[in-house]
């Protein structure tokens, strides 16, 4: 019996029911000593002077690590432009100027959690107040001051240049303009960032932590302390959520530097540390806030003409993955339509915010609120049904995106709009039917829908492979199949899919395949677990390893054992000056239609009904399909409505969850229907495609025309709390 599409029990799922799995907070070792961290509290300062005499002095405390013990001191997945501690003694010109409230200044390494927490209360700092700069668009102004001593604000700034705009408008029946803000959001995951440093058995600086891919973090590590490569182990265990939160780094760096140091001084003992939720909260990346100006025209019969779009990111403090998160902003703006003319200018500017980085649609979603409006915008200027429109200028196979070539083979777009409306009730001619009906006067309701597509794998050019090695044990049968891989399972499902395509390709039972996964010390590097990629690229590569043993077995090899690697097909950077380019290997496309209900007494939005049509290539587990677009559902919804960080002179105002609030049980929908719509992606492990982040893209937009069509309003910028919903009706009813 197949593997592949059956929703097969998670392997770690009586672990976690039964809570015996461990997360980072739970390990612990004899004689472990605990840390914290000293974080600089202030968005733009130069620290003049760092005393640590006091910290040193106090009871239980073993030693206390500032810049100058840091060898190389600096980190960044795109851009080595932060320092690992910020302070005076580093040799990295402008280590010590920090640069944003969560910039890490000293750590304190202590007997007891207790005792590093007081120690790290007498740490003296004498700072000076540097301007503050926290608007991307005044940042990136000529004059501005600038951040970073060695490079200018703007960090990376895109460009697409597709046909004659200027001329095309002349062509135009209908013209709209918007302005469109949106919003920061923290991860808010289940963990908050742990972990534990030690030296292992073979004398590795030993860190095991939460993250999103081991060898990058491996990596990370050994720049820093100026060590080989082999002479840093990471190890994944339980992952409690990442959602691009892990892709950066918090705690694995300043862990490793801890117990490397302490074992240079005769100090072997394990270093632990667990952030509380408030530092979490300040301490890492949110998703980007986004302005975005964008003016399109159409012809009277709904054909797209022309797009001109500005999009500006805060990339905050320091780049983490700015231009990769800008690069998908700038393919999404213009959506998944045709245009024969477009002009798009992307920018990522730095500011002394939290910084910005990845985080689940990476991109995707900021610039798809922005594009779905701006068609609903025109439809209705011009009379038109919006989901007529729609399919009127989806991508089709062969048909040239806004950066001049077609998508890979396989585009679906038109296919899922159709299904995902068909099963919202609509019918061509007459829209969508009347929202369900309520018998409050003040309770309006409306429906909206929405569409977009999401990359599958790194993109624009960025190397990309995936490597999987396994093992085939037994005599006259395969008895035990064991897969070694590094990718990470951050809650999403992935090792339980890679063991059932494992299964699948070595033809055994699931139960037969023994997973040994994300320990840098016995895997080859997997990739992130991101870019909605990991059961794409870990399903190839493990296909290609149990081939390979496959040969060797019937070779009389006894255990049969093979590696393979994964290349996918290359992509190219944009071009500098037009854009053009191959960015993506494969993509997943998505469409929503949303019933919400809008309180006009009290702005309270209720998101009420949720149709999620997703084409996810093949599902390899049903279940953990349903669950991711359940999943993301809830935290786009949370996105949409209710989730408000607020940042004000760069110290943010929301870090705890009883000020900055996600969605309870309370606020999840009354029903979120899933549609599993499995066309087969041509370079997909049995025709998968990655799905996780698809679901979340759509949604902000789909609300916003819902909340349109219950009040006639449309507000460009978002969460639509209370405040800001009844802000805007009250204006409206005073004309």
């Amino acid at each position: 019996m197949s593997t592949i599409g059956q929703s097969t029990n998670r392997i770690d799922a009586m672990a976690k029911v039964t809570g015996t799995a461990r997360y980072p907070g739970d390990l612990n070792r004899p004689g472990q000593l605990h840390m914290k961290i000293l974080f600089a509290g202030l968005p733009h300062a130069r620290i003049r002077r760092l005393d640590t005499t006091r910290a040193e002095q106090y009871p239980g405390v073993v030693a206390v690590f500032t810049a100058k013990d840091v060898p190389n001191n600096e980190y960044g997945l795109g851009v080595f432009d932060q320092p690992v501690l910020c302070g005076p003694g580093s040799e990295k010109v402008g280590a010590n100027v920090v640069r944003f409230v969560g910039d890490q200044v000293a750590l304190v390494v202590a007997e007891s959690e207790k005792a590093a927490a007081a120690a790290r209360g007498l740490i003296e700092v004498d700072y000076e107040d540097l301007p503050v700069v926290t608007d991307p668009r005044a940042s990136m102004q000529p004059g501005a001051l600038r951040l970073f001593p060695d490079r200018e604000n703007v960090l990376a700034h895109y460009r697409i240049r597709k046909g004659d705009v200027e001329a095309a408008w002349a062509g135009c029946d209908a013209v709209v303009e918007g302005e469109y803000h949106t919003p920061m959001q923290e991860h808010a995951y289940l963990q908050p960032e742990a972990g534990l440093a030690y030296i292992d058995e073979h004398g590795r600086v030993t860190v095991e932590v939460a993250g999103q891919w081991a060898h990058e973090d491996q990596e990370q590590i050994a720049h820093a302390l100026g060590l080989p490569r082999e002479q840093v182990r990471v190890i994944y265990p339980a992952i409690g959520g990442a959602f691009g939160g892990r892709e950066d780094m918090s705690v694995q760096i300043v862990l490793a530097l801890a117990v490397w140091r302490l074992a240079q001084r005769g100090v072997l003992h394990p270093v632990k540390i667990i952030w509380s939720r408030e530092e979490s909260i300040v301490g890492h990346h949110k998703r980007h806030q986004f302005f975005i100006r964008a003016k399109w025209g159409a012809k009277r019969d709904g054909c797209l003409v022309a797009a001109e779009v500005e999009v500006i990111s805060d990339a905050g403090a320091y780049a983490y993955t700015s231009t990769k998160v800008l690069g998908n902003a700038t393919l999404m703006c213009t959506g998944p339509y045709v245009f024969p003319n477009a002009r798009v200018d992307a920018y990522t500017v730095y500011t002394n915010n939290v910084p910005g980085g990845a985080f689940r649609g990476f991109g995707g979603p900021q610039g798809a609120f922005a594009a779905e409006l701006q068609l609903e915008k025109l439809a209705e200027k011009l009379g038109l049904d919006p989901i007529e429109m729609r399919m009127k200028n989806v991508l089709v196979d062969g048909a040239l995106s806004t950066v001049g070539t077609p998508f890979p083979k396989g585009v679906t777009i038109d296919k899922v709009v159709a299904r995902c409306a068909a099963e919202a009730g609509w019918q061509p001619g007459k829209g969508l039917p009347a929202p369900s009906s309520t018998a409050a006067p003040w309770l309006k309701r409306g429906r909206g829908f929405a569409c977009a597509f999401k990359n599958i794998g790194f993109s624009f050019g960025a190397a990309e492979a995936c490597e999987a090695r396994v093992e085939l044990h037994g005599d006259g049968r395969i008895e035990r199949v064991v897969v070694y891989h590094a990718g990470a399972d951050v809650g999403q499902g992935a090792h339980t899919v890679m063991s059932q395509m494992a299964a699948e390709a070595a033809g055994v039972p699931v139960s037969r395949v023994e997973l040994v996964a994300s320990d840098t010390a016995s895997s080859g590097t997997s990739g992130s677990a991101s870019a909605s990629r990991l059961t794409f690229m870990s399903g190839n590569a493990i296909r290609g390893a149990v081939a390979r043993a496959l040969q060797n077995w019937q070779d009389e090899e006894r255990p049969a054992a093979a590696s393979y690697t994964y290349h996918p097909p290359a992509t190219t950077p944009l071009d500098p000056e037009t854009g053009y380019s191959n960015p993506n290997f494969a993509y997943g496309y998505v469409a929503e239609a949303v019933e919400v209900e809008v309180d006009v007494e009290t702005g309270h939005v209720r998101l009420v009904d949720v149709i999620c049509a997703d084409d996810v290539g093949r599902a390899i587990n049903p279940r953990q399909v349903e669950g991711q677009i359940e999943g993301a559902v809830v935290q786009a919804a949370g996105y949409a409505i209710l989730e408000n960080f607020i940042v004000k002179d760069g110290h943010v105002l929301t870090p705890f969850l009883s000020n900055y609030l996600i969605p309870t049980v309370l606020d999840v929908p009354e029903r979120v229907k899933s549609l599993i719509l499995e066309y087969a992606e041509p370079n997909g492990p049995f025709g998968a495609r990655g799905m996780a982040e698809m679901p979340y893209l759509p949604l902000a937009p789909a609300i916003a025309a819902a909340i349109h069509a219950a009040t006639g309003l449309w507000i460009d910028e978002f969460p639509y709390t209370p405040d800001r919903v009844l802000t805007r009706l009250r204006a409206a009813e005073a004309g």
